[in-house]
Formats: C-alpha cells, structure tokens, sequence
C-alpha cells in the first residue's frame, strides 16, 4: 500500500506507455497551501492543473524565437507530450482541407458552369504529408544525431519523443495561416506563409544548433540548413 500512489514502470510495446504522454489534462502539481502563502508552514497540498497552460506556452515558444532560448530546454524540461503535437496536427489538416476547399470555390465561383463539389481527398493528402512530416522527418534527424553521437561528434543528444515534439508544436505556426489564406491577396498569402516559416523553423534551428556547434561546422550547418529546407518545404507543399 505504500507504493500504491507510484506507477509501474510500463513496457514500451504496450498502450499504457504511451498513454502517459497524451495525458495532460490530468497531469497535476502540488505545492503546499502554506508555502504559496509565503507563511512557510506545512498544510494541506492544493494541487493545481497545468496541463492545459503548459500546451499553450509551449505553442507560444515554438513561434517566439529568441536567441539563447532552447525550446526542449526551456519549455519541455525533460516532460515532451505527444499530445500538443497530435492536435496540432489534426487541426493543421482540417485547416488546410478546408480553407483550400473555400479558396478553390472563390477562385471558380464567378464561372456560370461551375459546380461545387467538395474535395475530400484534400484531407487524405493534407494528413499524409503532414503527418508523415512529423513523424519520419523527426526519426531520421534523431537517427542521425545519434549516430553522430556515437562516433563522437558531439556529447548530448535529444531524445526521440523530444524530438518529435519540438517538430509537432512547430507545426503551430501554420494553423492561422492555413486560415488566413482566405484572404484573397496572393501578395498577402504567401507573406503570411513566409513568416511563419521564418518563426518555426527559426525555432527548429535554434533548438538543435546547441547539439551541433560540437560537430564539424560542415555537417553541422548542412543538417541545420536540411531542417529549414524541409520545414519550409512543407509549407509550399501543403
């Protein structure tokens, strides 16, 4: 009974492992009542919901680049949530099927022979690439980097979830500009895009260049530059 409040480790093959990671809105602090008062005496814990807040501050760094600030660092603490990163990316699908489906029915309206027919599979190739992007994109800089780690090129790595969730909040950047692309000024559109790619991937940059510094300058600036590439990539693509 005394070991009944602590969890059992679980295996890294079952449902349970990960579940701990989407959990956030059960995830809770406690902080003695006394000691939030400044009284210094020991009472009763309040326990106090962070989950919620803390999705929000990390959408809020992953687009504030600021230099000598490392998002895992600063803002993960050695706690990634899949999460974040799982419903970022769902609503990024729905808002580029969506507002694509809404800007393909401006541009055609004004043509007396057209008729509107929503274009569904707008959400099975926005969710691929997207998806897809933040998953395998994050699995092969993790494989790289560990890779590099282990001949020495450096001496820290991030881990895979880590990994992951730097990529899943970067993401976030792209939602309101997905619907703000309704706005019908192409000189505007693509303002909108460019600047949220310069935040994320800034962000990106700046969260792995710590690691890198310690390699070659060559490998270190063709990984960060790869990383830029594909994240802008991704925002023309999609």
């Amino acid at each position: 009974q005394l070991l009944g409040g602590q969890r059992q480790p679980r295996s890294f093959w079952t449902f349970e492992y990960y579940q701990g990671f989407f959990d956030v809105d059960t995830h809770q602090v406690t902080v003695p009542v006394g000691a939030a008062a400044g009284t210094g005496t020991h009472r009763p814990r309040l326990r106090l919901c962070r989950g919620p807040r803390q999705v929000l501050e990390r959408i809020k760094g992953s687009v504030t680049p600021l230099p000598g600030k490392n998002f895992v660092r600063h803002h993960l603490r050695n706690n990634p949530d899949l999460y974040g990163p799982f419903w970022i990316c769902a609503t990024l699908v729905f808002a580029v099927a969506i507002s694509g489906n809404l800007s393909h029915l401006t541009e055609k309206r004004a043509s007396p022979n057209y008729r509107y027919s929503p274009q569904f599979h707008n959400v099975t190739i926005a969710a691929t690439l997207i998806y897809c992007y933040a998953g395998l994109v994050p699995l092969a800089l993790w494989g790289f980097l560990r890779w590099r780690q282990n001949h020495g090129s450096f001496a820290g790595a991030y881990s895979f979830l880590e990994t992951v969730c730097v990529y899943g909040y970067s993401l976030s950047a792209y939602v309101p500009t997905a619907v703000l692309w309704l706005i019908p000024a192409a000189w505007l559109q693509w303002l909108l895009l460019a600047v949220a790619a310069l935040l994320s991937a800034s962000v990106l940059a700046l969260t792995f260049w710590p690691l890198l510094r310690d390699d070659n300058r060559v490998t270190a600036l063709a990984v960060v530059a790869a990383v830029v590439s594909l994240h802008a990539l991704l925002a023309v693509g999609c």
